[in-house]
């Protein structure tokens, strides 16, 4: 059992760190957002369909690609719309305000489980939300009418979405994710494709898309599924706060992009906030079971 666990948490943490490196990607290409959400898409597409027909003959009736197909539909196409919101803030602001700013997920999701199925939230998550607000307002304060409130707000509305997909997903265990990220990566591509005004794209930045579309990407969220099916939500979340620092670390290492102080100083207190609440959850989760 516990070498189960241990081999859970290596693939999440791989998975983790992949995803982290999304935002890196996004950067380092010089094409516009929709560009890069309409290629990332048609790759994205290509290899979780590859992995979906090599899967679905040996997967359960449950996880068949055509089990819940609405809510697959629902989950792919908000997924879809998220990724593209994703992609247009990590162009329009810096790397670390984006992923602090996906932080705000617990706010989100607590609103949309009392809002959709009448859930109360416990009082862990209101304290961490009153402290997540606190550190957006400090990352926001120095930004009101700049360039990169645009980017904060595409932020905002990626988190708002993602973070709808995986309150229904709560209600669904069962469901094939891959069928929903595969979908989502058909939508991305064609409403990209819709506002697009030009498709061509240069060789050094479509070797960066077929790395991250085709390999980085999927690989990411194929061990994320793998692991997060034995891990206890309380460590899936703990574990996604290496997403949230280690994806400005790429970009600071690369591209030498340096937060700003009221970024610091409003990541910190995200940042702690998320690590107290989350060994908090995990040390009531282990006390439950001790009795």
């Amino acid at each position: 059992m516990k070498n189960n666990h241990l081999k859970a948490l290596l693939i999440t943490i791989l998975g983790v760190l992949l995803i982290s490196l999304e935002a890196l990607f996004v950067k380092l290409t010089s094409i516009e957002a929709l560009s890069f959400a309409f290629y990332s898409g048609i790759f994205m597409f290509i290899s979780t369909a590859c992995i979906l027909l090599y899967k679905n003959k040996y997967t359960s009736k449950s996880q068949k690609i055509t089990s819940h197909l609405k809510i697959v539909l629902l989950c792919g196409f908000l997924l879809g719309l998220s990724n593209i919101a994703f992609i247009s803030a990590i162009k329009n602001t810096s790397v670390s305000n984006t992923v602090l700013i996906f932080s705000s997920a617990p706010i989100f999701s607590a609103f949309y489980m009392y809002v959709f199925f009448r859930e109360k939230t416990t009082k862990n998550i209101f304290v961490a939300s009153f402290f997540i607000l606190i550190g957006l307002f400090i990352i926001f304060s120095s930004q009101l009418g700049h360039g990169q409130s645009t980017g904060n707000i595409y932020a905002i509305l990626a988190i708002g979405i993602f973070s709808l997909v995986f309150v229904i997903l709560s209600r669904y265990k069962n469901i094939n994710m891959l069928a929903i990220i595969s979908f989502s990566s058909i939508v991305t591509m064609i409403i990209s494709l819709i506002f697009l005004k030009n498709i061509s794209i240069d060789m050094s930045n479509l070797y960066i898309l077929l790395l991250a579309g085709l390999l980085t990407s999927p690989l990411a969220r194929v061990l994320m599924g793998m692991g997060t099916k034995t891990l206890p939500a309380s460590e899936v979340s703990l574990l996604m706060i290496i997403e949230t620092i280690m994806a400005p670390v790429w970009v600071w290492l690369f591209l030498n992009e340096i937060p700003t102080s009221n970024t610091l100083v409003g990541g910190t207190v995200i940042l702690v906030t998320l690590v107290l609440n989350s060994l908090y959850v995990l040390q009531i989760n282990k006390n439950a079971h001790t009795i």
